[in-house]
């Protein structure tokens, strides 16, 4: 016992130093980038309720007026906006407690959001309310997320995915609005689009970490905008258009209120994974895709190696080289870590009581 138990331990402990550097690193590049966040906007010359937009230069001064489109919206959307950023869901993902299987039904959900929204945009692209906002080039997400879910799902991926009852009430409300009313196609567009250029990069950074996936961008084409060269100059050029738009007071008040239903419609969705997450066993969270045989859950079920009394017995038959071996293995996985150290403080337990 007392042969076992330091390999395991000192093992432990290197790895867990090893996490507390790494979750040091993500909590500074997340603090850093939300701080960039939060003061972006302040740098782009528009409002500090994070919108505005150019209205005409005053001796180089941007001049921005209460009633300007995006002044309305980010004003309008104040409260709704803070209460999704404190949903559990959006905290754990800045924090960098992402779940794989979550991550992937997020994807799915967005999938189909853009994919109702952009075909909507594109359907009504003459429309003078949305003309001047049609940007397929720039922004467009949905190829982007279909490389993303194939990444994850695999060749069949369309197969695999399927509309979740909040996704499905967030499409019907995008398809409804754009036969019957274009004009608030432009609240869904400010805040998925718009929120995409802002948030998207710091997500993007904290998924790629907190899931190991390849720096080379499988799983986060979402969060990549090839055609935007500068995020600042084109947020700036949009919300330029929104507040160029010959749009009465009644309808951008139409277009506020929209705005904050699509943010609720994001907040259900979040809602709905996070029920989700409730229901995950801990042997599919933090999971890699399943490139190879052992990414399958079900043969980890039928692998008597895997279970800790199954170790325990070979600890005591006076296996330590095995047991060595099973923790390295075991440390390679997060949810290995877990029983791991369960595992150690069981042991820890038998030999004091043994000493006795």
């Amino acid at each position: 016992m007392n042969t076992i138990v330091p390999c395991v331990g000192q093992q432990f402990q290197s790895l867990t130093v090893e996490a507390q550097e790494v979750e040091s690193e993500v909590r500074s590049t997340q603090d850093a980038a939300m701080s960039a966040m939060r003061t972006e906007d302040a740098a782009d010359g528009e409002s500090t309720a994070n919108g505005g937009g150019v209205v005409c230069q005053e001796g180089g001064v941007t001049i921005l007026r209460p009633t300007d489109l995006s002044e309305m919206l980010a004003a309008g959307t104040k409260e709704v906006h803070e209460k999704a950023e404190n949903t559990e869901f959006v905290k754990d993902f800045l924090r960098g407690r992402i779940r794989k299987e979550l991550f992937k039904l997020g994807h799915v959900a967005l999938y189909f959001t853009y994919s109702a929204m952009e075909e909507e945009m594109e359907r009504n692209k003459e429309h003078p309310d949305l003309a001047a906002l049609y940007f397929p080039h720039e922004l467009h997400r949905r190829d982007a997320l279909a490389r993303d879910l194939q990444y994850f799902y695999g060749e069949d991926w369309q197969d695999q995915i399927s509309l979740s009852p909040a996704t499905r009430r967030y499409v019907e409300r995008i398809q409804q609005i754009g036969q019957d009313q274009p004009a608030l196609l432009v609240a869904h567009a400010y805040t998925r689009y718009m929120g995409d250029l802002s948030g998207g990069q710091v997500l993007r950074k904290v998924a790629q970490r907190a899931m190991k996936l390849p720096p080379t961008g499988e799983g986060l084409n979402f969060y990549q905008f090839d055609g935007i060269h500068s995020a600042k100059a084109f947020k700036q050029l949009y919300r330029s258009r929104m507040n160029e738009l010959e749009l009465d007071s009644h309808t951008k008040q139409k277009i506020v209120e929209e705005a904050v239903l699509a943010f609720q419609f994001n907040m259900e969705i979040f809602e709905e994974l996070e029920e989700v997450g409730k229901t995950l066993q801990d042997d599919v969270l933090d999971a890699a895709p399943a490139h190879g045989a052992h990414g399958a859950h079900g043969e980890m079920q039928g692998d008597i190696s895997q279970c800790p009394y199954y170790a325990a017995k070979m600890a005591a038959s006076g296996g330590s080289s095995y047991i060595c071996q099973m923790a390295m293995t075991m440390l390679k996985n997060p949810s290995g870590q877990v029983i791991l150290a369960a595992w150690i403080a069981a042991l820890a337990g038998l030999a004091a009581w043994y000493l006795m």
